[in-house]
């Protein structure tokens, strides 16, 4: 398999951008990251691109159970001897920190796409295309819908980062929610996998006054000018990417 196609490369390191690629997948990608300035470049223009996302995120508190599995591998003797030492590892890893860590590693990306010449690198000659970009939730905070659109595109890509249950009857239904105004309806998700969702207009007409979007279960697609007729159950920040 030809990993070097253009179209290819990009989903690879979309999925790993995204943390998504798995298994084998994920250590061949890796290896060929090693050797390939084209797949680094891929990564770090999908890095570049879900970065203004990472804010919209919660953070995410590990289970009790978490912390004691890692005590016990880390420090089998302490573990046995001290349990209640366990609130130092907490605090240790706890969100708060892994966020800023995270954080900073987000920086140091950004930068070295941006000044790339601060460890040698060559610079990057392509441009990232202006898009708007939306990362959806659930209410535990676990990413669930990624979609995108170039800025004057008309067609919306939806990928669904986890499976949605949505109730028999029901459909999956995206709204834009603007700044000023009421929510109108951009199309209907699937439930798994990914799809292309036409635009009633360019997305810059459509998205420029939008900061956030939602997903409710509808009875049938909403037709323009409708309105929620339930509660949303997804819903996160929409982002301009230029």
């Amino acid at each position: 398999m030809n990993y070097l196609r253009p179209e290819l490369l990009d989903r690879l390191a979309r999925e790993h951008a995204l943390g998504t690629l798995q298994g084998g997948a994920r250590r061949r990608f890796e290896r060929l990251l090693q050797g390939s300035p084209a797949a680094r470049m891929a990564l770090g223009t999908w890095q570049e691109r879900l970065g203004p996302l990472a804010a919209s995120l919660p953070p995410l508190e590990p289970r009790e159970q978490v912390w004691q599995g890692l005590e016990q591998r880390l420090f089998p003797a302490a573990a046995a001897a001290a349990p209640a030492r366990r609130g130092w590892l907490a605090a240790l890893l706890s969100g708060r920190t892994w966020g800023g860590a995270l954080a900073g590693v987000l920086l140091c990306v950004l930068l070295l796409r941006a000044q790339p010449g601060l460890i040698g690198m060559e610079p990057a000659s392509d441009g990232l295309p202006a898009s708007y970009v939306g990362l959806l939730t659930d209410a535990s905070g676990k990413p669930t819908v990624l979609a995108s659109s170039r800025r004057h595109g008309r067609t919306l890509t939806v990928k669904m980062l986890q499976p949605v249950a949505v109730p028999a009857g029901r459909v999956a239904q995206l709204w834009a929610l603007p700044r000023e105004g009421a929510p109108f309806p951009v199309g209907v998700v699937p439930a798994s996998g990914s799809a292309r969702v036409t635009l009633a207009d360019s997305s810059e007409k459509l998205f420029f006054g939008v900061p956030r979007l939602a997903v409710s279960f509808e009875p049938a697609p909403a037709a323009p000018g409708s309105a929620p007729s339930a509660e949303f159950v997804l819903t996160g920040n929409c982002v301009k990417l230029w």
